[in-house]
């Protein structure tokens, strides 16, 4: 089989799309839980998916002026290694993405900001889990104190965009939302992907859809 145009593909998602029939909890923990469901596949037959539900995140991308950035330093122990990220958080239940953004940037890094622009969604682990994370930027930055949660420890710099860059070049940052963090703002900067600033409390502010995890509604639970 030779590939298709994409213009040439079905219009409808009906013959890859999976259908779930049954659930079972293999694990739930304070933070993620992880699930295994029987599914239907397109042809009919049956498969077994296991993966992760997790409620979500957001991700701050804040511009200082001179294309300086405000970035994070921790230690990340499933990978047992110190990551260089941008600053982000997980969405705690019923919390608004925008309020989650702004609590997690002063939080972590003591910086508040006058103006924040939504830029998309982004789904770091297809395969295996439900998390999406919600980019943001913000720019117009003042510093006040930071208020570490307990047991949390890092490092806040300041890193040029042509350092970030270059790092990502040479695979010395590694982590998948800061590299895509890193798209958007090149491709912003360049004019090619325009950002629609608003104020912090503003009203218009875009909120976004939450994630698209597999409906559990009609399935019977294990």
């Amino acid at each position: 089989m030779s590939e298709s145009s994409f213009s040439l593909l079905p219009t409808s998602d009906a013959g890859l799309t999976e259908r779930g029939v049954a659930r079972s909890t293999l694990f739930h923990g304070r933070m993620l839980q992880a699930v295994k469901d029987e599914v239907v596949l397109p042809d009919g037959s049956s498969a077994v998916r296991e993966f992760v539900i997790h409620s979500g995140a957001v991700m701050i991308i804040p511009l200082l002026p001179d294309h300086q950035l405000v970035m994070e330093r921790q230690y990340r122990y499933p990978v047992g290694q110190v990551m260089l990220e941008f600053p982000a958080g997980k969405l705690d239940p019923g919390e608004a993405s925008l309020v989650c953004a702004q609590r997690e940037l002063q939080e972590e890094t003591g910086y508040t900001a006058v103006e924040w622009a939504f830029a998309g969604v982004l789904h770091p682990v297809i395969s295996y889990s439900t998390e999406h994370i919600d980019v943001w930027f913000a720019r117009c930055l003042t510093l006040g104190a930071r208020h570490l949660d307990e047991g949390e420890f890092l490092d806040v710099c300041s890193v040029t965009v042509d350092q970030l860059a270059t790092w990502a070049m040479q695979g010395t940052v590694t982590d998948a939302k800061t590299l895509v963090g890193l798209l958007w703002l090149q491709n912003h900067l360049s004019g090619a992907w325009p950002l629609n600033w608003l104020p912090a409390d503003s009203p218009q502010h875009v909120v976004p859809a939450g994630p698209r995890s597999p409906s559990v509604s009609s399935m019977p639970s294990k």
